[in-house]
């Protein structure tokens, strides 16, 4: 199945974002990038260098924190997008936004979808990036790489999100954005996230 750009708009704009009060939260944003790659819809990660002071070494979407240059968080995760892979906010097509997160960390988090053109020819940032990872969207709603454990945060059980695939675990907030995503593109069945908070 690929996502048509039309039917991931409406998806999207179908569902009331949830908003989080920022508060003392520093502003971020990231950018879940889709695209066709050999006729495969296909999902744009990278892991983050290994000497980086935050999520060294971790799966992530393109993106990061807010600048007082940014004019919006939408600017903000193209801005980060375009010096992590080189790819220009005129060629990214954004098609709408998922909910408010928290990171743990201490980000409030906007993250936004959009599209590009196939193939594309990124520039990487190898003080940033170590390594660009692409999966195939189908493969990712496979429930059976998929699981929810329950770890202690100041004293709260919070429910994190892991996907395995290839080697790779995309987990903590990167698969708690990706697993929103599936669920309101219709990709991945709600029931396989029975258990997980909304």
């Amino acid at each position: 199945m690929n996502l048509d750009v039309a039917q991931v708009r409406s998806a999207l704009a179908a569902h009331p974002v949830r908003h989080l009060e920022r508060g003392v939260l520093k502003p971020a944003a990231v950018l879940l990038l889709y695209y066709s790659k050999d006729g495969v819809d296909t999902l744009l990660f990278t892991r983050r260098s290994d000497h980086l002071p935050h999520h060294a070494g971790e799966i992530s979407f393109p993106g990061g924190r807010a600048a007082d240059s940014d004019p919006d968080l939408c600017g903000t995760a193209l801005r980060e997008t375009e010096e992590e892979m080189g790819i220009r906010p005129r060629d990214v097509t954004v098609l709408g936004r998922l909910d408010d997160f928290i990171s743990v960390y201490g980000y409030h988090v906007v993250p936004y979808v959009g599209t590009i053109p196939s193939p594309y020819p990124f520039r990487v940032d190898p003080h940033e990036i170590a390594e660009v990872i692409e999966v195939p969207l189908a493969r990712l709603c496979d429930p059976r790489i998929y699981h929810v454990e329950s770890w202690r945060h100041r004293g709260r059980l919070m429910p994190v999100c892991f996907f395995n695939i290839d080697g790779h675990q995309i987990w903590g907030l990167t698969g708690a954005i990706l697993r929103q995503f599936l669920q309101r593109v219709g990709m991945f069945p709600s029931a396989a996230f029975q258990g997980d908070s909304p």
